[in-house]
């Protein structure tokens, strides 16, 4: 098994930390420490110069067993440039031959690295190492000693193995030639050889569980802070970016909440004359209502001014009227009237420059009805990541085609698609890629360019021809965070990130068979996209269910597919399993309409946590 080191990649810098776009020592030392170990996970983060933030940094990743920790920035001379201390405050032991050997090298490419003040030491079983600022510099410094890391961390962690033998292992699986394969030949070739022989028996990746993989996921998925102005009738479970005030009131006139006569309230009972007629839509009277007078009014029509009520017309009868009945001179208010009956006041629904709508919640249909209300045309909303998806593997055809011996119809891909359109996203066909290095690198080349997500089914597993893991490291400097999750289905599921073209990209990896696909975007992917556009709730929400008979024999939890129903007997909710839960059976998840965490031989547990990710059901 390939030895595997955890390095931690500290960029320290004002000006990247509100713009982490301006980053380039970071991606470019994650870049190099793959290509020289490419087994190793590379976590990076970037905080300001700023002595708090910079130790407390380090005191975590180095609790946390992080084997390299790599700072990049905050050495130089200036009063904001305190890494060196930050790095004094925790070291148990200082390396000088380390910032020596930085030193003395750099002083044969230019005099300007006298001004470096670089610390190098170990605390616990961390090796720390502060390299400059500049991308230059961090790269030509790392490279003077990069040699030695393995032999350091052998020391440190006392391992057995002879540092030679530890350092080839870690070697192996380096810039080497591809393997023929049917590439585009305009594509520049994978790094990656498929060496059936030499691969890992074992994953090199760390198990961990549900709750940390979501965790690392948020970590690295930031909230978008691009902004898009759409018609309103275009913003429908969009994100809005700004709050909505009510420029003007609503009603913003007095209207009349009854069919009926408007009156002065004063008068009392009695007959009236009518003295004019008010429909919805007529401007308001501007002759003031006299004593004794009444107005006929339809709902939603202004009341004329020096009326104070509405008397519904089921509390009047005529007194006298036109020879032909079609014009009523008098009528009789058989009930006394109090004082704005069935009057809607000015600014009663809503009051000028009231909050109506609040930032960062989503667009349902009546938050629409409310914008059209406020003459709200147009609407600040956050952008969507963009998603593209990619099939993989030798035995997947459209499914319009016949099938052949070994083949399997792609159910993958348009799950996928039509699951993430259900919450309103708009996915990218980004085609199938073969189990080979060439295939992967194009189609994941081409996802990159126009995606800021990018999602594949297989190919993430421990078999010989899956190789996504590895194009990612060797072909795009990919920062693999996790490839191995403590559940079922699932458990081969893999998250990345990457700079591509000066872009930042998102990778997941989910497993190939159809469940394991389906269970895994609905724990991460569907809420992460959610975060990620500022959205208030973006987690499914756990209930408590009542479950009888759901059985996990397996040491990982399983995220067992059931229907919800609510009892029309006691009124709980009661989750009842779909079926055969085998990872290939799509059949699992029709139905469902959440996922119970089942742990094993919990046979006598009787109630579950259950996240809902769709409607509750009613007993038939």
């Amino acid at each position: 098994m390939s030895t595997q080191l955890k390095f931690g990649i500290l960029t320290v810098s004002d000006s990247c930390h509100l713009e982490p776009l301006k980053d380039q020592s970071g991606p470019k030392l994650i870049e190099e420490v793959l290509k020289h170990f490419p087994c190793s996970l590379c976590t990076p983060k970037i905080v300001p110069d700023h002595l708090d933030e910079i130790t407390n940094t380090l005191v975590q990743w180095s609790n946390e067993k992080y084997n390299v920790i790599l700072t990049t920035g905050g050495t130089g001379f200036s009063s904001r440039d305190v890494t060196p201390e930050a790095t004094l405050n925790v070291i148990e032991k200082k390396a000088p031959a380390l910032t020596y050997a930085m030193t003395s090298n750099s002083l044969k490419i230019t005099p300007m690295a006298m001004l470096s003040r670089a610390v190098c030491g170990i605390r616990s079983q961390t090796l720390i190492i502060n390299l400059p600022g500049s991308k230059k510099a961090a790269i030509e410094c790392f490279g003077f000693i990069k040699d030695v890391i393995p032999h350091a961390v052998a020391l440190l962690t006392d391992q057995k193995e002879s540092v030679a033998s530890l350092h080839n292992k870690m070697q192996r699986g380096g810039s080497i030639d591809v393997q023929p394969s049917t590439r585009n030949n305009e594509m520049t070739p994978s790094k990656v050889k498929l060496k059936v022989a030499a691969r890992d028996r074992k994953s090199p990746y760390p198990m961990i569980e549900v709750s940390k993989a979501f965790e690392i996921v948020l970590r690295e998925c930031t909230q978008t802070q691009c902004i898009e102005t759409v018609p309103f009738e275009k913003s429908l479970n969009r994100v809005l970016a700004e709050d909505v005030h009510a420029l003007e009131p609503v009603p913003p006139f007095r209207a009349s909440i009854k069919d009926g006569y408007a009156v002065r309230a004063e008068d009392g009972a009695g007959i009236r004359r009518i003295k004019n007629v008010a429909a919805a839509g007529d401007k308001p009277f501007e002759n003031e209502l006299q004593s004794q007078e009444a107005v006929r009014i339809s709902t939603g029509a202004p009341v004329p001014a020096g009326a104070n009520a509405v008397v519904q017309v089921e509390d009047t009868s005529v007194v006298e009227a036109s020879t032909d009945g079609s014009i009523e001179v008098s009528v009789k208010i058989e009930v006394t009237p109090r004082l704005n009956q069935d009057i809607r006041q000015i600014g009663s629904d809503v009051q000028q420059n009231s909050l109506v709508l609040n930032k960062y919640h989503r667009i349902q249909p009546f938050h629409i009805g409310v914008l059209a209300m406020l003459g709200k045309t147009k609407v600040k909303i956050y952008k969507c990541a963009t998603i593209g998806i990619i099939s993989t593997g030798n035995e997947i055809c459209d499914p319009g085609e016949a099938l052949e011996p070994g083949k399997i119809r792609d159910a993958n891909k348009v799950t996928l698609m039509n699951l993430l359109k259900q919450y309103s996203y708009n996915p990218r066909d980004c085609g199938v890629a073969k189990d080979n290095p060439d295939s992967v690198k194009y189609a994941l080349e081409k996802a990159f360019t126009q995606n800021d997500v990018v999602i594949t089914s297989g190919g993430v597993s421990m078999g010989e021809f899956d190789v996504i893991k590895q194009v990612l490291l060797e072909d795009f400097g990919a920062t693999i965070h996790f490839a191995r999750v403590n559940m079922k289905p699932g458990k081969p599921t893999t998250f990345a990130t990457l700079i591509y073209k000066e872009k930042r990209k998102i990778f997941f990896g989910l497993p190939g068979n159809p469940v394991s696909c389906g269970v895994t975007c609905l724990l991460y992917i569907i809420p992460v996209l959610r975060y990620m556009e500022n959205s208030v709730n973006f987690k499914f929400p756990v209930i408590r269910a009542k479950a009888p008979n759901l059985k996990n024999n397996d040491p990982r939890p399983e995220y067992h597919r059931v229907q919800v129903k609510i009892s029309p007997d006691s009124g709980e909710l009661v989750a009842y399993s779909t079926g055969d839960q085998i990872s290939s059976r799509l059949n699992s998840l029709i139905g469902a309409n959440g996922l119970a965490v089942v742990k094993q031989n919990h046979d006598d547990t009787l109630y579950y946590e259950v996240m809902l990710f769709d409607e509750l059901i009613g007993f038939s």
